[in-house]
């Protein structure tokens, strides 16, 4: 087939190729970064408010319930991708018979998975002795089948580096989402409210990714055709099956011997937590990964792309650690309201896990980019082992328990394993890991630290949660700051992060 007759909306330049990306790959990387950012941002305020209106429309008892479909949903989308968008991003040069044939393959197994969960939702209610998970949990299932259909297309956009239309697209489908949920919770839907807007953010994103990638799908190929995709996206796959694994069996678990109540404080808490984490670490993936698969064979612009990435995600999040650890009553009663109040010692063990996970989140760019996947299935089947030990040693204990072993656990086992198995080859080694923790860390702990002496439980007499809140917020990011300023490294970054638009112009200018 000829180019032209699958292009659309992208001028020229074939939708599939990613020679010219090399020429000017600091300025799409730089100002890619930037438009990611802004774009999370106006989603992370929208994600907020939602959270903010459903907590106080729905019950601890509909989140929980719904925390179920999609603790099983998570592992369920590994199979329906097989990590073949993934392959898609990472190589050098993809045709459009192997890309039709990609497409083919990822919507017969969205198609197929979705079968077999709805197939098995009433087993799932009988598991749970909660007879509304058959309707909720089929028809959930619908997501696996956009799903599958758009992964293709959204792989391009990464691969082509085209990151002001890949954060639209998100952007806009979360937010169309989460209005969806916000107005059917408003209008007595219960549990139904978080179906919608699971289904509506699939169709979202299904409908933007075929108007915006400049690609239609042809007839497919023989799977022979993609072997080598096939290969690395099985790898790539199953080691991420063991990673969504270790992130859900604790749902699965408190859903199963404490009831959705209980779950559905454990999974808001978990929730609020990975907010920044993911909100931050996600969509950047869709930036570095591409860029890190293009210099794999230049080490030095490898580790420093890599460290430059990795050290703003902790400088962003280590203020957010230092206060979700000794400030969670005030971010609990202002964000979820007071019948959340339980929820308070969860959140405030997990956030804990703030200070390692989000280097931990971007580990799999570097097997993914380095080809490196049956290396991640290795380090995450030893995540997963020491997950279990800590879940069976605390859920007999409570959701509490759990978050508190799940939390020191990572701190003091999981994290430095993952760390040393990733560093012992390729561009980015432990010494990398270190300076790159060095920073935040030192900032989360002196934020903590300043929250409980002079923080607002310790100065203010009887304040409300929303003044709490603030006074703490404020100290927690000017504890941050400072050590920022302070620090030589840190002082640079903040300077390069505030001329990143001149930066990006004197890129143009030269390219």
């Amino acid at each position: 087939m000829a180019p032209d007759k699958h292009r659309r909306d992208s001028g020229d330049q074939d939708p599939l190729g990613v020679g010219h990306l090399k020429r000017d790959l600091a300025s799409r990387s730089i100002s890619g970064g930037v438009v990611t950012l802004v774009a999370q941002s106006i989603k992370v305020a929208v994600q907020i408010g939602s959270i903010i209106l459903l907590a106080r429309l729905l019950t601890p008892e509909d989140f929980g319930l719904f925390a179920i479909v999609l603790a099983f949903l998570a592992v369920l989308e590994l199979f329906k991708d097989m990590g073949l968008s993934g392959a898609t991003v990472q190589r050098a040069e993809v045709t459009h018979r192997e890309l039709s044939t990609l497409f083919w393959l990822n919507a017969g197994l969205g198609a197929a998975v979705a079968v077999v969960f709805a197939a098995l939702a009433p087993g799932l209610a009988w598991f749970y002795d909660e007879p509304l998970l058959t309707g909720v949990a089929a028809t959930a299932a619908l997501t696996l089948i956009f799903t599958g259909f758009s992964a293709q297309h959204l792989a391009l956009l990464r691969r082509q580096m085209r990151f002001k239309t890949l954060s639209v697209v998100q952007t806009g489908s979360e937010i169309i989402a989460m209005g969806a949920a916000v107005a059917a919770a408003a209008s007595d839907f219960g549990i139904w409210s978080l179906v919608l807007q699971r289904l509506t953010w699939g169709l979202a994103m299904l409908a933007g990714a075929f108007l915006t990638s400049g690609w239609l799908p042809g007839r497919p190929g023989r799977l022979s055709l993609i072997r080598d995709q096939i290969r690395f996206g099985t790898n790539a796959t199953a080691a991420m099956v063991l990673g969504r694994l270790a992130g859900s069996v604790d749902k699965m678990a408190i859903g199963w011997l404490w009831g959705p109540g209980p779950l559905g404080l454990f999974e808001r808490s978990q929730k609020l937590t990975m907010m920044p984490v993911v909100n931050i670490c996600t969509p950047l993936a869709s930036v570095a990964l591409p860029m890190l698969s293009r210099l794999v064979d230049e080490p030095d612009r490898y580790r420093s792309a890599y460290l430059a990435v990795a050290q703003r995600i902790g400088m962003l999040t280590a203020p957010v650690a230092a206060l979700i650890f000794m400030s969670a009553e005030s971010v609990t009663g202002v964000v979820l309201g007071e019948q959340w109040s339980r929820a308070a010692p969860i959140l405030s063990w997990l956030g804990v896990s703030l200070f390692y996970a989000p280097l931990t989140f971007t580990l799999s760019w570097l097997y993914m980019s380095q080809d490196r996947t049956p290396e991640m299935l290795r380090a995450n089947a030893v995540n997963v082992c020491v997950n279990m030990v800590a879940l069976a040693i605390s859920l007999p204990f409570g959701p509490v328990f759990v978050a508190m072993a799940y939390a020191l656990g990572g701190a003091f086992v999981r994290a430095p394993f993952l760390l040393w198995y990733v560093g012992r080859k390729g561009p980015v080694g432990s010494r990398t890991f270190l300076r790159i923790l060095c920073l935040p860390v030192t900032a989360g702990i002196a934020g903590a630290c300043l929250i409980h002496f002079i923080g607002s439980g310790a100065v203010l007499t009887e304040p409300s949660v929303l003044t709490s809140l603030i006074y703490d917020t404020g100290i927690a990011v000017a504890t941050a700051l400072t050590i920022y300023l302070i620090a030589p490294s840190g002082r640079r970054m903040l300077f390069e992060t505030l001329t990143f638009r001149k930066r990006i112009m004197q890129m143009r200018v030269n390219h």
